[in-house]
């Protein structure tokens, strides 16, 4: 039979309500016992029950993540930056992947509300915005990170998105280049990015191809067929901004199938700044989010949240950064 927390007070030579109080981490608890106590438990692989915590109205110390491409290092990176601060205070966290289906993130809502967890954080590309609104009318935690939904009232962890559009494209049209196209995914934070894209265009009197179009996913495959398509036109741009470095490494194979050199023929910039960008031939220029104070500054609006440590909610914009390395080329008309 499974040990119950009654074996594991026995055992120790305490109370059913000291064990409780280690468990939760409250009461006043000499160190020297909650280290014996810890212990035990793991010597007779003893597992609190979630569920009869949480029908006692206490807290699971578990937190659900809605992500919606874990084959994106982006997202990949910002699960592992919010994992590491939960585990820093206490917490853990269920990751569920969505791929994009809004009826994926109604399923994992409520799934994750059945588990009890005691919040939700959804991530960049959550669009069920009625599964959304419907926690928030429960009162139930969530917060929202990668992203902006202006329309509800969440905490939020998010990049200035326009600006980072506006930096890359002002950074080749500093080099000189005037064919600049733009390869995104149709989701907010590329719309925000593409508008800071054309306000760059548009100070800088370059033309915006008003027929550019979406790929289907945010893959490195995506990135080289569209780029493919973009590179054998009859006016090929000089320059490709790619709205993640998964498709900016797409671009870079579409380059290099062709014959072409980057950046000696063609620049290549990327956005997000996460390990492939530092690890690909050669080194990607690219847009960087500040991942992990993302990951970190979400999770702990939420923590606040679920103890009941604020009344107000915030939103929280972080900048961008452009990070040159060796994608990037002045314009020579070669």
């Amino acid at each position: 039979m499974k040990p119950t927390i009654y074996d594991v007070a026995k055992k120790a030579g305490v109370s059913i309500a000291t064990v409780s109080k280690v468990i939760n981490n409250t009461g006043r608890i000499s160190e020297k016992t909650r280290k014996k106590i810890w212990a035990l438990m793991e010597e007779m692989e003893y597992q609190p029950s979630v569920v009869a915590s949480a029908l006692t109205g206490k807290s699971t110390y578990t937190i659900g993540l809605l992500i919606p491409d874990l084959a994106n290092p982006f997202f990949s990176e910002i699960a592992r930056s919010i994992e590491d601060r939960g585990h820093s205070l206490g917490y853990n966290i269920v990751i569920c992947s969505t791929d994009y289906d809004p009826e994926k993130e109604a399923k994992y809502t409520s799934l994750l509300k059945q588990k009890s967890v005691d919040g939700i954080i959804l991530a960049s590309g959550f669009e069920n915005h009625k599964s959304a609104k419907e926690l928030i009318r429960q009162n139930f935690p969530i917060a929202v990170v990668a992203r902006e939904i202006p329309s509800l009232e969440v905490d939020t962890v998010s990049i200035d998105n326009f600006l980072g559009g506006y930096q890359g494209a002002s950074h080749l049209i500093g080099l000189g280049h005037k064919r600049i196209a733009i390869i995104a995914r149709d989701v907010w934070s590329n719309r925000e990015r593409i508008r800071g894209y054309k306000q760059a265009l548009e100070e800088a009197n370059l033309e915006f191809d008003t027929q550019m179009e979406f790929v289907k996913d945010s893959a490195v495959e995506s990135g080289k067929e569209l780029a493919g398509k973009l590179l054998d036109s009859s006016a090929p741009p000089s320059a490709i901004f790619a709205c993640n470095d998964s498709l900016a490494i797409g671009v870079i194979q579409a380059a290099r199938q062709r014959g072409l050199t980057v950046p000696k023929n063609l620049s290549v910039l990327g956005f997000d700044d996460t390990i492939w960008a530092k690890i690909s031939d050669p080194p990607l220029t690219t847009i960087a989010q500040p991942i992990r104070e993302m990951g970190y500054g979400v999770m702990d609006l939420l923590i606040q949240e679920i103890k009941g440590q604020k009344h107000v909610k915030q939103r929280l914009i972080l900048l961008p950064k452009l990070v040159e390395r060796e994608t990037t080329l002045a314009y020579t008309g070669e």
